[in-house]
């Protein structure tokens, strides 16, 4: 089953509770052995197991203890790139880019510098 956001909160953390005992299940550990290694009571590790509300710190020390913290980071992004966000900044870039008449990352020329030509510019006038 694949989380989405029409489940309920209570399905959420069914499906959560049986994906860990899974976890635990598959490197062959008790409820007891699991709770010593994440530093939780037994009972704690039950509840989760169950589906049922616990404290945050007692998920983040069992999924520390079945090396899965790292899944937080895709399960939370340290940043969230809305679109809006994107279109906002490319229209800005976009803007500055017509102010200047240049390409926004292109170096400005210094005062001594002449802008680059074809050399036949002189021919033609």
């Amino acid at each position: 089953m694949r989380f989405d956001e029409l489940m309920t909160d209570r399905a959420v953390l069914a499906e959560l509770g049986a994906r860990l005992e899974r976890h635990r299940v598959e490197r062959n550990l008790t409820q007891d052995q699991m709770a010593d290694l994440a530093g939780l009571g037994r009972a704690t590790l039950q509840r989760l197991e169950r589906g049922e509300s616990v404290q945050m710190t007692s998920m983040v020390k069992l999924l520390r203890a079945l090396d899965l913290l790292g899944g937080l980071d895709a399960a939370v992004p340290a940043r969230v790139e809305l679109p809006i966000a994107q279109l906002e900044r490319e229209q800005r870039h976009r803007a500055r880019r017509r102010a200047t008449g240049r390409r926004v990352d292109a170096p400005a020329l210094q005062d001594s510098e002449q802008p680059w030509t074809w050399g036949d510019e002189e021919s033609r006038a």
